[in-house]
């Protein structure tokens, strides 16, 4: 049987780079943040590629769902890449307690400060990061699953290491093809790769973390400032993944 994992992530984290992890497993496909188009209908909120994303993926909550639950692949492994602020807070997520969930963490400064400059205009709902702790709350409490939670930074520290004990809590082991994976595009890129990629797909593994020098602007800093706590809250949680 086909073992289902969902990693909750918000933008501008290291999501991509997991996904290229996970898909140069040759027991695994994956496939990036299926809400995408169902996230831009529902609020029309204005993104680069907006009709693209909408007329290139499903845009119905229960197509998707089903997909993601029930739809039968020759692989051993259906890795989900999802992005939290895709779920609105009026979703059913009862659909969580079919698959293994896990959540990716990173830093709000960085995240702001990696989304402006893509996307100058940024909000405590596009990074996502108070979504996510909501999420976790609400998807622990219908899956009944203890929910790995594994930061960004501890990643790309010992990314071996994240990655071993990530299998061992999924119960599935833990391949050395997981630490590198050829340059350039894949084909189960979302279409807005051609926007957001652009480092991922000149990567061929996991990056050594560096340390930033990061300047926001004021409304930029609040934003950050907004998410902290919902981030230390989940941080606090990573001890549970190791």
């Amino acid at each position: 049987m086909t073992k289902r994992i969902a990693m909750w992530s918000g933008p501008r984290n290291i999501s991509t780079a997991m996904m290229r992890s996970w898909e140069n497993r040759e027991d695994t496909k994956v496939v990036d943040e299926p809400f995408y188009a169902y996230y831009l209908k529902e609020s029309g909120i204005e993104h680069p590629m907006f009709e693209e994303v909408i007329n290139n993926q499903p845009t119905c909550w229960q197509d998707i769902v089903e997909t993601l639950t029930m739809r039968e692949i020759e692989e051993d492994i259906y890795y989900q890449k999802h992005m939290t602020h895709h779920i609105f807070d009026n979703g059913d997520l009862s659909w969580t307690k079919e698959v293994k969930n896990c959540f990716l963490i990173r830093d709000p400064l960085y995240v702001v400060n990696s989304y402006a400059q893509k996307r100058s205009d940024v909000s405590i709902e596009d990074i996502g990061i108070k979504r996510q702790y909501e999420l976790y709350e609400e998807i622990s409490r219908i899956s009944g699953q203890k929910i790995p939670v594994i930061d960004s930074r501890a990643t790309l520290i010992k990314p071996k290491e994240t990655l071993q004990a990530l299998c061992s809590k999924f119960e599935i082991p833990f391949l050395e093809t997981m630490m590198s994976w050829p340059e350039g595009k894949r084909d189960s890129d979302g279409i807005w790769g051609e926007h957001w990629y652009e480092a991922v797909e000149a990567s061929t593994g996991w990056q050594k973390f560096k340390e930033q020098n990061i300047q926001l602007s004021p409304k930029q800093q609040r934003v950050a400032d907004e998410s902290a706590d919902y981030y230390q809250a989940l941080f606090r949680l990573t001890s549970n993944t190791h």
